[in-house]
């Protein structure tokens, strides 16, 4: 009996011990690690949803809308626990104003705008047509609202009236295009408010249209005087020794080819004779234009100055000749005395021309017309006809010192373009120096040059 119960006594002992020294031990590192994750997670959603947020309601609220926001919240929070009714009336005024605006937000996305240019490319004074289109495609009734196209530096406003589920509305909008230059037509936007400004939301779409205001030109004769490097070509006056166009036989000389020898009038001679060829070469016109704002009286000289060179490119590409436009290139101002750049525009075509020359406008700090003149030459050693292209300010002097920049055997002519003077034709040093007043003298003198 003792046995039994001292037996029982040492196990619950034994058991007692065991649990006394055991020790549970939790791993709570991994779970705050989750928890830290989770929250900076969560926060950062919740951030970026507010920014969204606001950046909507910043967007949406105009000044107006602001400032009866400001009305209202002061109204109510000061009129009505202190019982000042002048600002409660106020604030409950500006309250309603509020909720009332917000139903004109509604359909703003229900509008499917679509914009389209008649042409892309223009002559300056002459205007162009664009077709905007305005379907509703939501599934209710289109509330009247705007639609804002951006036309370069201004802004062309269309109405566009109630619209029903799938209806249309189509509206032709004239885009004036009275001076050169490239503007962008659209983005098309979108544009939905109440009457009094309060609230105004505004979707952009993605049609932008680039036009192209290309410059006045007039036809004027074909410029014979180039040379051309072909079989079909004009040979120059430069005698060589080998070339396609025979001109005379001369005596044999040491170092001649023996492939050259006219062996026929060595025969009735009895003396080595040779042949003499007149060199041919590429039909190769280069017109600088003069870009920087000291050479030039005002704007009006500068797009008549565009314009003949635009008359004179199209004209040397429709004859078939290598025409380079060449015009000084931007050079930092401490650097304007040692660095001397140029830029050649892309004379692939007549369009492609034109589009630069729709796009060029005068700088303050370029290389000069002589320098350009100079870089010119260098760069195209085919050349065979010349135009300097300025307005009224380069002297005569500084004029005849760029065209000593070609080669003696080219011929040159320098085009003042100043609409107060009268046109008038003469020569200097070689060079013809042309002045014009409007664009139709540049057709009636060269004709005249070219029939004399």
């Amino acid at each position: 009996m003792s046995t039994d119960t001292s037996s029982r006594h040492t196990r619950t002992s034994g058991s007692t011990s065991t649990s006394t020294h055991t020790r549970t031990r939790y791993d709570t590192s991994r779970q705050t690690t989750v928890i830290v994750v989770g929250g900076i997670r969560f926060w950062r959603r919740v951030r970026r949803s507010a920014a969204r947020s606001w950046t909507a309601i910043a967007s949406t609220v105009t000044p107006a809308g602001w400032l009866l926001i400001a009305v209202a919240a002061v109204g109510l929070g000061a009129g009505l626990p202190f019982g000042w009714i002048e600002f409660a009336v106020a604030g409950i005024i500006a309250a309603v104003l509020l909720v009332c605006a917000v139903p004109f937000l509604f359909s703003a996305r229900a509008y499917d705008v679509t914009l389209e240019l008649a042409h892309d490319r223009v002559v300056a004074g002459d205007a162009v047509t664009a077709r905007l289109r305005v379907v509703n495609v939501g599934s209710a009734v289109a509330l009247p609202g705007r639609v804002d196209v951006p036309v370069g530096d201004g802004l062309v406003d269309v109405a566009v009236p109630l619209l029903r589920k799938g209806a249309a509305h189509d509206q032709i909008i004239d885009i004036p295009a009275a001076q050169r230059g490239i503007i962008d037509v659209g983005p098309a936007r979108t544009v939905r408010g109440d009457p009094l400004g309060i609230l105004r939301r505004e979707i952009a779409w993605e049609d932008v249209h680039t036009l192209y205001i290309h410059p006045v030109t007039t036809s004027i004769p074909s410029t014979a005087t180039g040379f051309v490097r072909d079989l079909e070509g004009n040979p120059s006056t430069l005698v060589v020794d080998s070339d396609i166009s025979f001109h005379a036989i001369r005596e044999y000389a040491p170092g001649d080819s023996q492939r050259q020898i006219h062996w026929k009038s060595t025969a009735k001679t009895g003396t080595l004779m040779v042949r003499q060829y007149e060199e041919s070469r590429r039909s190769r016109m280069v017109v600088v234009l003069a870009v920087a704002e000291d050479e030039y009286a005002d704007e009006e000289q500068f797009e008549l100055a565009v314009s003949a060179v635009g008359s004179i490119g199209v004209r040397g590409i429709r004859d078939g000749r290598d025409v380079s436009i060449v015009v000084g290139g931007e050079v930092p101002e401490f650097a304007r005395r040692a660095v001397r750049t140029s830029r050649d525009l892309t004379t692939i075509t007549s369009r492609t021309l034109l589009d630069d020359l729709a796009g060029l406008d005068r700088a303050e700090h370029v290389t000069s017309l002589g320098a350009a003149a100079a870089l010119a030459v260098e760069t195209h050693r085919d050349v065979s006809i010349g135009f300097l292209v300025c307005g009224s300010v380069p002297t005569l002097r500084t004029l005849q010192h760029a065209a000593l920049s070609f080669p003696p055997d080219v011929g040159v002519a320098a085009l003042v373009c100043d609409p107060a003077a009268e046109p008038s034709y003469r020569t200097i040093g070689g060079a013809s120096v042309v002045t014009i007043g409007l664009l139709e003298d540049l057709r009636h003198i060269l004709a005249r040059s070219a029939q004399s």
